[in-house]
């Protein structure tokens, strides 16, 4: 019978006030947004989930050689992807420190820690770019190898997420500054955060695939049935 009720309900009459079993109830005007946000991280998670699936199950052929194991490998010293990842994670860092303030309504300090995040987001995409120059003085071209293959799919997958976070955070920002009305930028900016720690969370899952022995890979697609 509640079902039934909330779709009897008229919200068009007040704006702001919802009628629930006669009891009024605050709109949420990030319902929405939010619920867009979690279909959105979750067709990503399928989206890699399902990239990942296939990598496993492309290993298991013979002409697949991974990166990392033997001292030639290029991912034998990760130092490079540990760079990367550091990079990452202070952009994270500082979107979350921007939040915290945003919340706390210290302009200046949410000003700095938004500028952080983007500052480092972009210098992580400016290193992921490095580095593909990197394997490739190296040899590793994205058709030499089906791991090759991979990594620069992933990578690059995962970088147009990130660039894609850029651009909503980057309207986000001008909509609420060009209103003057600091006060608003927490609720955006908290769904921003979200998403730079969902990528944070990928790119983790991604390093530690991509920095992978062949022995674990071979465990890994053995688990799932290959």
């Amino acid at each position: 019978m509640r079902f039934f009720k909330t779709l009897g309900t008229k919200p068009w009459l007040d704006p702001t006030m919802v009628s629930t079993a006669g009891v009024a109830l605050a709109v949420d005007p990030l319902a929405a947004p939010r619920t867009a946000l979690r279909f959105i991280m979750g067709m990503v998670s399928v989206l890699f989930f399902l990239f990942i699936i296939t990598f496993l199950s492309r290993s298991q052929y013979p002409d697949f050689q991974a990166l990392a194991g033997q001292p030639w490998q290029p991912f034998s010293d990760p130092s490079r992807l540990w760079l990367n990842t550091a990079i990452l994670a202070l952009s994270s860092l500082a979107m979350h420190w921007g939040l915290w303030s945003a919340r706390r309504e210290q302009v200046n300090r949410a000003v700095v820690g938004i500028s952080a995040a983007v500052f480092f987001a972009v210098a992580f995409l400016v290193a992921q770019l490095e580095l593909w120059r990197h394997l490739q003085t190296m040899g590793y071209y994205v058709n030499t190898n089906p791991a090759n293959s991979y990594f620069y799919l992933l990578t690059a997958v995962h970088g147009l997420h990130v660039l894609g976070g850029l651009m909503v955070l980057a309207n986000v920002v001008f909509r609420v500054w060009y209103d003057g009305a600091m006060a608003r930028l927490s609720g955006p900016l908290t769904l921003c955060t979200h998403y730079w720690h969902f990528l944070l969370g990928v790119w983790l899952l991604l390093f530690a695939l991509l920095t992978s022995r062949v022995e674990t890979i071979n465990m890994l697609a053995a688990l799932c049935g290959f």
